[in-house]
């Protein structure tokens, strides 16, 4: 394999395939608190900071690799990465499944977490070397919609799993499941070969991250990736099922089924992207731009979740996640902005941000609705109250987004 290509369909389907199973496994467990939420919330008697708490341990795991893992992604390349890191989440699934009070069950969340956090960024990491500018960005999308396809399994397949084998013994099946993975990327995965000497020397500084920390695109986009990505995260993963539950007055089979619907459409959502994406590249429409066109409307749709309260169901989430999804594009946009060499830390770093986010958003809204709950509002308006915080988060990192000092802005604009 030389640098830059990934010959033939069939190499490039199978490596894609390889990796996207990987994935599907870290999407599937990333999401399947909200779905076990009830029963794990009745199992242990969990509040609503300990839930976040708990959810928001897979990404502070993810959040503790990134920037080693970056660094050992342009070095090792993903396939070394990948592998060495599932063993771990393998350790997590089964720590999870044996769990007998929170502290172990938070610990077992934190080491998935890092088990699973290079199943994105490891084959990104890749696409950057071996596929077009182009390729890129639809192979990023439909890695999100194969990450769909997780956040579906972890539904009602799950739901309806767990009364027939417990909820223990689905742990025992990720981890199998994980194993396989890892065998299938040693199997089909390409070597890595360094970078060239030259183009390695011309921008890297002694393996840091100066070079991405100073990179204006980067710093232009953090705080969208903090509130923004971290935000949607934290509500597809958590929140909309408590929200669903708790505020709506679903009940758990049902909001089980919404989010089974709501994956079904985000999973739709990405195709499209995937599909879109190629086509916007050529028409020279950048990134930077359909984010600036597209997030107003995720925030218009978060207000009316507020707004509408125990009526804000399935269908009004559905549309919020969604229009959301804009905010995916800033991953492939960051990753493109820097040298190849670079790639892994640019990705790793701006993961670091997000996840990080998710982390804060998660248990942060946890804390606030038990916080306002205490203060004598009824759950409806405690949670409100948390989601209002978050939204002005997020209408503060727009606005940075669009009015970022001069310093931190292009003059180039970038491919979408």
């Amino acid at each position: 394999m030389s640098d830059g290509t990934l010959g033939g369909r069939r190499r490039v389907a199978g490596v894609f395939l390889a990796f996207a199973f990987a994935y599907f496994l870290s999407t599937l467990v990333r999401a399947i608190t909200a779905t076990l939420s009830p029963t794990l919330t009745d199992e242990f008697d969990l509040e609503s900071r300990d839930l976040g708490l708990l959810a928001g341990g897979y990404f502070l795991g993810f959040a503790f690799t990134q920037l080693p893992m970056g660094a050992w992604l342009d070095r090792h390349g993903p396939k070394r990465v990948v592998v060495a890191f599932l063993g771990v989440a393998v350790a997590g699934c089964l720590l999870f499944s044996v769990a007998t009070h929170f502290s172990l069950l938070l610990a077992a969340r934190v080491l998935t977490g890092v088990g699973v956090s290079a199943c994105l960024m490891a084959p990104l990491t890749g696409y950057r070397r071996w596929l077009s500018p182009a390729m890129q960005l639809r192979s990023n999308s439909w890695m999100l919609m194969v990450g769909s396809f997780g956040l579906v399994g972890a539904t009602l397949p799950v739901q309806w799993l767990v009364p027939l084998v417990g909820w223990r013994a689905l742990f025992w099946l990720l981890g199998a499941g994980v194993i396989v993975s890892m065998l299938l990327i040693a199997w089909v995965a390409p070597s890595w070969r360094q970078a060239p000497a030259a183009t390695v020397a011309a921008v890297d500084d002694g393996g840091s991250y100066a070079a991405v920390w100073r990179d204006p695109f980067f710093r232009k986009l953090a705080p969208i990736g903090f509130f923004h990505y971290g935000g949607f995260i934290a509500m597809q993963s958590l929140w909309a099922v408590p929200w669903l539950t708790r505020v709506s007055g679903y009940t758990p089979l049902r909001a089980a089924e919404a989010l089974f619907a709501i994956s079904l459409v985000l999973l739709a959502t990405y195709w499209l992207w995937g599909v879109a994406n190629p086509r916007l590249a050529q028409r020279g429409i950048a990134a930077d731009r359909l984010m600036a066109w597209g997030l107003p409307f995720s925030l218009l749709f978060m207000a009316i979740v507020l707004i509408a309260g125990p009526r804000a169901g399935t269908g009004t989430w559905a549309v919020f996640l969604c229009l959301c999804t804009v905010v995916t594009l800033a991953q492939p946009a960051v990753a493109m902005a820097l040298p190849p060499a670079l790639a892994g830390r640019a990705l790793s770093a701006y993961n670091l941000v997000i996840f990080v986010g998710v982390f804060v958003v998660q248990w942060g809204v946890g804390l606030l609705i038990d916080l306002f709950v205490r203060a004598g509002l009824d759950t409806v308006d405690a949670f409100r109250g948390a989601m209002a915080i978050l939204l002005g988060c997020c209408v503060m990192s727009y606005i940075y987004f669009l009015r970022a000092p001069p310093h931190n802005r292009r003059a180039v604009p970038r491919a979408a």
